[in-house]
């Protein structure tokens, strides 16, 4: 019993100082973004603000900051919607619809997500500036439908619908379409949720293909933006550190919505029967 209690204490002990290590970047660049430059600089440092100002969001909404935050939360709920509705689907149908070529498919899915996103890149931007699109945040949103791990997951969620379920739908004389907006989405809910979040995420923070089709300054994400002020005023860590605040913003909020179901998504594929 002893044993049993030191071992629940020592592994509490770790899971804290594993917490504390993650969290500690993120207090350090809230508090940062109240701190004015000297204070934000010196040694020792100031672990707490202790006289908090709002010179660097003042200083940073004198930017088109608001028009880059903006921008990321369209492109990235975008994304995450388009991606929701088109990964479903295909992964529904990958899942449980037999036909030729099948297989065929979701081999090259499976490939397709080893394939680094740096080797597409310029057929993409050839295609974006072909379209008319380049420039534009639909250069950023319709690739990200396009991701491979969208429909994979999907797929796998969709391996769990008991059959006898989609076909009494049949019997009752549902539709394909009824059959997967009224049957298939409610199972698939935890699905969902935590493909919203990866999706979000990974829009939220691909500073790289942003930064690739994203030329005009009004165009910029939070990301791309908050980086230009980094090169232009790189010893201002206050006016960054409030940059990279605005930024973490919505990735926080969209984590707390969506964590019930991010939490059955993933736990929802170790149980069968």
């Amino acid at each position: 019993m002893e044993i049993k209690k030191t071992s629940s204490t020592l592994s509490m002990i770790l899971l804290i100082a594993i917490s504390i290590t993650f969290i500690f970047p993120f207090y350090w660049i809230i508090t940062g973004a109240f701190k004015l430059q000297k204070v934000a600089i010196q040694i020792p440092p100031e672990w707490f603000p202790m006289n908090p100002t709002m010179a660097n969001f003042e200083k940073l909404f004198r930017q088109p900051a608001l028009r880059w935050f903006a921008n990321s939360v369209f492109m990235s709920l975008a994304s995450m919607i388009l991606v929701l509705i088109t990964a479903s689907m295909a992964g529904y149908v990958l899942a449980k619809k037999h036909f030729t070529g099948r297989k065929i498919i979701f081999t090259i899915l499976i490939c397709a997500m080893a394939l680094p996103k740096q080797v597409v890149l310029v057929p993409l931007v050839r295609i974006m500036d072909f379209i008319k699109l380049y420039n534009t945040p639909w250069a950023v949103i319709l690739p990200a439908v396009g991701w491979p791990f969208g429909v994979f997951l999907m797929k796998q969620f969709s391996e769990t619908l008991p059959a006898e379920i989609l076909e009494a739908a049949r019997i009752d004389g549902a539709g394909e379409a009824r059959t997967f907006v009224e049957i298939v989405c409610p199972i698939i809910k935890p699905a969902f949720g935590a493909l919203a979040i990866f999706t979000f995420i990974s829009t939220w923070n691909d500073y790289f293909l942003q930064l690739i089709m994203l030329v005009s300054r009004t165009n910029f994400t939070i990301s791309v933006g908050v980086a230009t002020l980094q090169a232009e005023m790189a010893t201002d860590y206050g006016l960054i550190m409030a940059g990279a605040a605005l930024g973490a913003v919505p990735i926080v909020a969209i984590f707390i919505a969506f964590q019930k179901y991010f939490t059955n998504g993933i736990t929802m594929g170790a149980v069968k029967g």
